[in-house]
């Protein structure tokens, strides 16, 4: 009973320790940011940095305030946001069905191999041309690149997971007659969900890369577009505010994909 009262309390003291190590962690990002917002603001006001470039979060803040009350902003921010879920959405997905295929033929991933290497290597921004003319200018090729972007890099990351999983856990199975197919299923699948989780962080960024590359040499609406068309009129606040919102809207993502790697990865133990 001693010793049952004793863990306990150990056990609230490294939840409670646990705490507020995150709050120091939160309150410090929130301090660093407003630094930053701050030094901006001083270094635009008092032109050591340039504000006709680098704009000011003052300004910055106005126009994504009027471009909100007059609905520009929201109407070129869903197709962005819509854009960007699903080419995450299909990049992820089709990572690791891949992946799952490889593992299923040794000899298959053995081919694949080197060319997975090289295409890893490729600038996929660079294939955004052909991704456009092959696919036509429209959204579905926008979404794509978002896609594809991110489906050799997940491919990679999720089948070397496969290929480490503890092979003890598989003779046991085998020892029961276990085929291939539950194998995976059983046990290769479950004990590398954290890996899957964990490349959708990746992910995040990437697919908000390959949406506004894409959005950059076909689209007419977007924040990809905007950023174009600020460059093209010389609004730099309007470039300025479209890479705010899209930095605040990844973060957004970053913060729900991390949340649900905890639940699912609560859910798995």
């Amino acid at each position: 009973m001693l010793k049952k009262t004793i863990d306990n309390i150990l056990y609230d003291q490294y939840l409670a320790k646990k705490r507020r190590r995150r709050k120091f962690i939160i309150a410090t990002q929130i301090i660093l940011l407003i630094v930053l917002v701050v030094s901006w603001e001083l270094l635009s006001r008092n032109y050591i940095i340039d504000p006709l470039i680098f704009s000011s979060p003052t300004k910055v803040a106005k126009l994504i305030m009027e471009k909100f009350g007059d609905g520009t902003l929201l109407y070129h921010l869903r197709y962005t946001v819509f854009e960007t879920i699903l080419g995450f959405i299909l990049g992820t997905a089709g990572g690791i069905i891949i992946a799952s295929i490889l593992w299923s033929s040794k000899r298959l991933a053995e081919i694949v191999d080197p060319y997975l290497v090289v295409l890893n290597a490729m600038p996929k921004v660079a294939l955004g041309p052909m991704i456009i003319v092959a696919l036509g200018p429209g959204m579905f090729s926008i979404i794509m690149m978002g896609a594809i972007i991110s489906v050799i890099i997940t491919t990679i990351v999720v089948y070397s997971a496969f290929n480490e999983v503890n092979p003890n856990y598989l003779h046991v199975v085998r020892s029961f007659g276990a085929s291939r197919a539950v194998c995976f299923k059983e046990v290769v699948f479950p004990a590398t969900i954290p890996t899957m989780i964990s490349t959708l962080k990746v992910n995040v960024g990437l697919s908000w890369v390959g949406v506004i590359v894409g959005e950059f040499l076909v689209s007419n609406q977007g924040l990809g577009y905007l950023i174009i068309y600020g460059f093209q009129i010389f609004d730099f606040t309007l470039v300025m505010s479209s890479l705010v919102i899209i930095a605040c809207l990844a973060a957004v993502m970053y913060v729900l994909v991390e949340r649900l790697e905890k639940m699912l990865i609560k859910g798995f133990k």
